[in-house]
């Protein structure tokens, strides 16, 4: 069951358009001062000294990523300003949002997509982690620094875009271009039904040369072959395989994590494109020493991938090196990027085929 607890906003740290953080006092001793995260747009404006409702589940649960709590209701502030748009996300929850999706009657690009079916051959780069995303984008613009990189954020993960800081930085450093949250995800420069119809908006309205496609942050694991959301790749790659895109995949590649299922080329990625992957597409691996290559082309033999995908190397190491160049230190699972590089090179050299296949 999901912790409410009520408390005062003792401060606001950052105020952004759509995404606050402040210090809140919670009624209760055991927990006392706990940052906290509030998005206007669905909550109004914060201020100091206003009592709020926050959800404080992540914190008490110790999850990975729940060291905040989430202002639900702001019982002295503003309400929200009334937005248009008929298409509602995070339906028939208290939280349900309403926003002129790319595809509705309302929205100016309508006509664009109502009968729009085709990326026309555009790279979708499909991830199964959202750090990912800078190693494809920065992989893209070191090879072809001109491209126009979109970003497609599914429903797998966090839900609201003004979550990631990834993107945030990603945005403002040039490396992606356009965004698109797809499903019940929200916040995108658009806003997408589905991921079919996402991907195409942001090829046909959003003008991408090369779109890359992950879930938000925090990925959800259970242990089991199957439960994982990092089995959407598969998914996403099928989508661009039956819009007439090209489809990649990147592999998700570590020497650092401890636990065996993800050692070497992790066991999510071997399910997504093994069981979840039903149409064929380019799975890159990075350009690492001959026989840490030779280890990762026997994972995906032996993990029966090889066998129904087309397997390439590409050299992840520029767009590594672009990302140093912007002062961007991306982490996978809390290891940054200068401690344990491989799954950024793997994810560049995915942006780096991609970008040639567009070429």
């Amino acid at each position: 069951m999901a912790t409410f607890r009520t408390g005062a906003v003792v401060r606001v740290d950052v105020a952004d358009d759509d995404l606050v953080r402040a210090l809140v006092r919670v009624d209760d001793d055991d927990l006392g001062d706990v940052p906290a995260v509030a998005f206007p747009p669905m909550t109004g404006p914060l201020r100091a000294g206003d009592r709020v409702v926050v959800n404080t589940t992540g914190i008490e649960l110790g999850l990975g990523t729940g060291g905040d709590a989430f202002v639900l209701w702001n019982l002295d502030g503003a309400a929200p300003d009334v937005r248009d748009g008929h298409v509602v996300k995070l339906r028939y929850t208290p939280w349900q949002t309403n926003v002129v999706a790319v595809e509705a009657p309302e929205s100016p690009h309508h006509e664009v997509m109502r009968e729009l079916e085709s990326l026309d051959g555009t790279p979708v780069v499909a991830c199964s982690l959202h750090s990912q995303v800078a190693g494809v984008a920065a992989g893209v613009k070191a090879r072809a620094p001109g491209a126009r990189v979109g970003y497609l954020m599914t429903d797998g993960a966090a839900l609201p875009l003004a979550w990631s800081e990834l993107v945030r930085t990603l945005t403002r450093a040039g490396l992606v271009d356009v965004t698109c949250t797809s499903g019940h995800a929200f916040g995108g420069d658009l806003e997408a039904v589905t991921d079919h119809s996402g991907l195409a908006a942001l090829r046909a309205v959003g003008g991408a040369d090369i779109v890359v496609a992950a879930m938000g942050p925090g990925i959800v694991g259970t242990g089991t072959r199957l439960g994982h959301t990092g089995l959407e790749q598969g998914r996403l790659l099928d989508a661009a395989h039956a819009l007439g895109g090209a489809p990649v995949a990147c592999v998700r590649v570590s020497f650092a994590d401890e636990r065996p299922r993800h050692a070497g080329v992790s066991h999510h990625t071997l399910t997504a494109l093994r069981i979840a992957a039903r149409e064929r597409a380019t799975v890159v691996l990075p350009a690492l020493d001959e026989p840490v290559v030779a280890r990762l082309r026997a994972a995906l033999d032996d993990g029966g991938v090889a066998a129904r995908h087309d397997v390439v190397v590409a050299d992840g190491g520029p767009g590594v090196e672009l990302l140093r160049e912007r002062g961007i230190e991306p982490a996978s699972m809390r290891r940054p990027m200068a401690a344990a590089p491989e799954p950024f090179l793997a994810a560049a050299a995915a942006g780096a085929h991609a970008a040639a296949a567009a070429a």
